[in-house]
C-alpha cells in the first residue's frame, strides 16, 4: 500500500497474498463465464446458466463493457482474450455505429426501434476504445478518436461543465433532462482518456462534473446523490416515482452510486496529483462523506444484511432488492479509501462487503454472480434478469490490487509490463 496511502497498523487483505490470489482466480472465473456472450454483431446478455437466449441481440452497452473487460484481461497476459477485444472493436466500428450521422445505437441498426444517442452508452464506447488501445488493438486508436469527436461535438457542454443526456438519431431533439448516472460514467471514461491521450483537459472536465454533482449537490444533501435534474439543473426529486425500480433511472437515491462516486473522486484526486494539477482537498472529504452516507443509510436499511437498491429522501427503503453491481462498487470504494487513508474502518467494510458477496452473490454452481437478490437475499430477477454483466464484478476484483492512478487499463499495463508498457 506504499505510495498513495498511509501505512496501516493492522494486517490488510489488500496486502495478503492469499486474498490477492483469490481475487485473481475469481477474475478468471468471471472471464470464462463471459466469453459465451459473443454474437456475430458484438456481445449479448447471458442468462443465469451462461447461455445466450435464442432472441439475444448485440447491445452497445454490453459490447463496450465486454471489450473493456477482455482488453484488461489481455493486458494481464490471459490467453484467449485478444481475439475477443478485436471482435468488440470491430462491432463498435461496424453494426453498432451509425455510419450516417455518427455516434452509436443501443443495438445494431437500431432494430429495437430506439435510434436515440445516449451519453451513457457513448461514455462506455470511449472507455472500451481507450482500453483496447492500451491492449494494442490496431483499430482502437481510430475508434477512440471517433468516440472523442462525438463526445466533444455533441455531448460535452462547456457552459454547464457536464454531459448532455441524449439526442435523436440526427442529433436534434435534445432530451430535456440531465442525469447523474451518465455523468458518473463520463467521469470514469474521462479518467481513462486522460491517461491514454495524455490530454489533461479530460481531468479538468471530470473535476467540473464532480464539482457540480457531488460538491455542490450531494455534499449539501447529506451526501445522498441526487440522480435526476431538468435541463437547467434543477433537481427532480419525484422523477420516476411511478417506476421506482427502473434499471437506469430509478426513483429516489441510489446508495450504490454513492459508493461508485466515492471511488471515482479518489481516482480523480490521484490522477490530478500525478499530472501536477490542483486536487482540491474536498475530493477526499467528499469521498469519505459519500461512502459514509451510502453505508449508513443503505446497509441493512430494512433489517437484513446487504445494501438496498434505492431509498426515498427520508432514507427509507423503496426498492429493497440487492444488486450485485452495488456491492461490487461498495467493496471497490472501501478498498480505495483504505488505500488512500489506511484507516481500519475501511478495512472492516472491505471485508464485510466481500464476505457478503461470497455468501450471497457469487454463484459457485452455475458460474458468475447472481445479479440480483430479493429482500431476503435470495436470487431474483425483478430488475436484472440473467447474468449479462462482466464489467462491475471484474473491476471489483482488479481494483484492490492497483494504485488509485492511473486508470485501470493503464495501471494494469504498468503493473504487468513495467519495462515495456503496452
Amino acid at each position: 500500500m506504499a505510495g498513495d496511502s498511509v501505512e496501516s497498523p493492522f494486517g490488510s487483505w489488500l496486502d495478503a497474498p492469499a486474498h490477492q490470489t483469490w481475487l485473481i482466480m475469481e477474475g478468471q472465473r468471471l472471464l470464462s463465464f463471459a466469453k459465451a456472450s459473443r454474437l456475430a454483431e458484438g456481445f449479448g446478455n447471458l442468462d443465469g446458466r451462461g447461455r445466450l437466449p435464442a432472441q439475444a441481440v448485440a447491445e452497445t452497452m454490453n459490447t463496450a463493457r465486454m471489450t473493456h473487460g477482455f482488453a484488461m484481461a489481455h493486458i494481464q497476459g490471459i490467453p484467449g482474450c485478444r481475439e475477443l477485444v478485436d471482435h468488440g472493436v470491430a462491432a463498435l466500428w461496424g453494426p453498432l455505429r451509425d455510419a450516417t450521422f455518427g455516434g452509436w445505437y443501443a443495438v445494431a441498426e437500431h432494430r429495437d426501434g430506439n435510434s436515440a444517442k445516449a451519453a451513457y452508452l457513448h461514455a462506455f464506447v470511449a472507455l472500451a476504445a481507450s482500453s483496447a488501445a492500451v491492449a494494442g488493438n490496431p483499430e482502437a486508436p481510430g475508434l477512440l478518436a471517433e468516440a472523442i469527436r462525438v463526445l466533444d461535438t455533441h455531448f460535452w457542454s462547456e457552459e454547464e461543465g457536464t454531459l448532455r443526456e441524449s439526442f435523436a438519431r440526427d442529433w436534434g431533439n435534445e432530451e430535456s433532462y440531465r442525469g447523474a448516472n451518465s455523468n458518473m460514467h463520463g467521469t470514469e471514461a474521462f479518467l481513462a482518456l486522460a491517461d491514454v491521450t495524455g490530454d489533461s483537459r479530460w481531468l479538468d472536465r471530470a473535476l467540473r462534473i464532480v464539482e457540480r454533482l457531488i460538491h455542490q449537490r450531494a455534499a449539501t444533501n447529506d451526501f445522498m446523490v441526487i440522480e435526476h435534474f431538468d435541463r437547467q439543473w434543477q433537481p427532480l426529486p419525484d422523477y420516476n416515482q411511478d417506476n421506482p425500480a427502473d434499471g437506469f433511472r430509478p426513483y429516489g437515491t441510489t446508495p450504490g452510486h454513492g459508493f461508485e462516486w466515492s471511488r471515482l473522486l479518489l481516482h480523480l484526486e490521484a490522477a490530478r496529483r500525478a499530472a501536477g494539477l490542483l486536487a482540491p482537498d474536498w475530493l477526499l472529504e467528499d469521498a469519505r462523506g459519500l461512502f459514509a452516507s451510502a453505508w449508513r443509510h443503505g446497509w441493512a436499511a430494512d433489517g437484513a444484511p446487504g445494501v438496498v437498491y434505492t431509498l426515498d429522501w427520508d432514507h427509507r427503503p423503496v426498492v429493497r432488492e440487492r444488486l450485485h453491481w452495488v456491492h461490487c462498487e461498495a467493496s471497490a470504494a472501501a478498498a480505495a479509501l483504505l488505500r488512500r487513508t489506511g484507516e481500519a474502518q475501511y478495512e472492516t467494510w472491505y471485508r464485510r462487503f466481500w464476505d457478503f458477496n461470497e455468501l450471497y452473490f457469487i454463484d459457485r454452481l452455475h458460474g458468475s454472480w447472481h445479479h440480483e437478490l430479493d429482500e431476503h437475499n435470495r436470487p431474483s430477477a425483478r430488475i436484472w434478469a440473467g447474468k449479462p454483466d462482466l464489467y462491475h464484478a471484474y473491476q471489483a476484483v482488479l481494483l484492490p490490487c492497483l494504485p488509485l492512478a492511473p486508470s485501470l487499463a493503464s495501471a494494469l499495463a504498468q503493473a504487468c509490463w513495467p519495462k515495456r508498457g503496452l
